[in-house]
């Protein structure tokens, strides 16, 4: 009977891999691609240049799965070892495909080289496999059944180099999966900040329990957590689970849920804006623009972002924001009236120069490793949002982490600040904020 592909193990082989001097990128992108098909990657290994290893692996998981999909190890060097320990775990020999050699000559003459010793290994195969064309390079993939017990699991061998692997991948094998019936393993990944991630089961309740289909779980990120709901099933019934399953982490999770999928905090807030016919801009100090220059990555910000000033001596605060310097002196430039003040000097700027803007976001404080005072430990950061005609609001945070963290931290507050405010939830709290 042939293998039904349900379940997976993917194989990377290299010592550049085990040896930590290459990172390996092929295995989740199959992962990826067998799970659009219903197959579950439930099993990952990384192993040596090693024959015995790789045979061993491929007996041992072949008792455990339908399909097994490795890469690398196909070149014509001495440490290109995948042919023969496939051969081994078959327990068969290796014997000249004459299709493969001859794909080879002619790869080799379009190139302009004569086709060598070493080269010609490589149209070499175990004597039940049959090899799979390469059309990027010259390494000629593998693919063989072992069967352990009257099960059958189909093995895949793919070359390493990822423009040489996709592509026989999305013609050779992709094709060929075979789940059980119309199996499908779909899934959503909605984004939150504001809240810790610790709170979030609490919140789903029996959402997350395992076990449960779909099941929800959490990814923490930096500055934000990725809750991930997969379903496994038939096909039909995917989208109905699914869009059940993402309306209740949305009520559960609200107002704190800013996107899905390949949404950015600031591609959301740039979409808010714009549907408002809004706009923003920023002043920035321990940020040092990365607000700015997050807004500036999505396509069309120029319709709502003004403009933004990195002021990040006292000095330029007061120059470029009319922050008071007496100000400053009486409070220290990491201070809630400072923060205003640049908040209050960027609108006021953004007006001078004939382009009026709705909202502003400033931020100042300390990012480390030094520069704290008594009261003011590294981390410790103001932010203040204002928009046009009301009272601003600022807010103290005290961000964990190191440099870069506190500044990715603290400028995902200003944006959520400003998303808060677009959806009327002005009145949310955030992760790490302080009374």
């Amino acid at each position: 009977m042939p293998a039904t592909h349900d379940t997976a193990a993917v194989l990377a082989i290299g010592d550049e891999l085990t040896l930590g001097e290459a990172v390996d990128t092929n295995s989740a992108w199959i992962a990826r691609r067998l799970a659009r098909r219903g197959v579950r990657a439930a099993v990952h290994q990384t192993l040596p240049d090693d024959r015995r290893a790789i045979a061993g692996a491929l007996r041992q998981l072949a008792g455990r799965c339908g399909l097994i999909v490795s890469t690398g190890g196909l070149g014509p060097t001495d440490d290109d070892l995948t042919r023969p320990a496939l051969a081994e775990a078959l327990a068969e020999p290796l014997v000249e495909d004459a299709g493969a050699l001859a794909r080879l000559e002619a790869r080799f003459r379009e190139i302009g080289r004569d086709l060598l010793g070493a080269n010609r290994v490589q149209a070499m195969r175990p004597a039940s496999a049959r090899s799979i064309p390469n059309e990027q390079g010259t390494a000629p993939g593998l693919a063989a059944t072992i069967v352990q017990a009257g099960r059958a699991c189909d093995v895949i061998c793919l070359p390493g180099p990822p423009r040489e692997m996709r592509p026989m991948f999305e013609a050779h094998v992709e094709p060929a999966l075979r789940p059980s019936g119309n199996r499908v393993i779909a899934g959503r990944d909605l984004h939150e900040l504001g809240l810790p991630e610790s709170v979030i089961p609490e919140r789903l309740g029996g959402l997350m329990r395992r076990g449960r289909n779909p099941v929800v779980g959490t990814a923490a990120k930096t500055s934000f957590v990725t809750c991930k709901i997969r379903f496994e099933g038939p096909a039909a019934q995917a989208p109905a689970a699914l869009d059940d399953a993402e309306r209740r982490v949305r009520e559960a999770l609200a107002p704190y849920i800013f996107g899905a999928g390949d949404d950015t905090l600031a591609s959301v807030v740039v979409g808010l804006l714009r549907e408002r016919g809004e706009t923003v801009a920023t002043a920035e100090s321990c940020t040092g623009g990365m607000i700015a220059q997050w807004l500036t990555e999505v396509a069309g910000a120029s319709e709502v972002f003004v403009g933004g000033a990195v002021a990040y001596s006292n000095e330029m605060k007061s120059a470029c924001l009319g922050v008071p310097a007496a100000v400053i002196a009486a409070h220290g430039a990491v201070s809630e009236p400072v923060a205003r003040a640049m908040a209050d000097g960027a609108l006021a700027r953004c007006a001078e120069a004939g382009r009026p803007a709705t909202h502003a976001l400033a931020v100042t404080g300390i990012a480390g490793p030094g520069g704290s005072a008594p009261g003011k430990p590294v981390g410790t950061v103001w932010v203040c949002r204002a928009t046009a005609g009301e009272p601003a609001d600022a807010r103290l945070f005290h961000f964990p982490g190191d440099r870069d963290t506190v500044r990715e931290r603290a400028a995902c507050a200003a944006l959520g600040m400003l998303r808060l405010r677009l959806i009327g939830r002005a009145d949310a709290r955030l992760l790490w904020e302080r009374a």
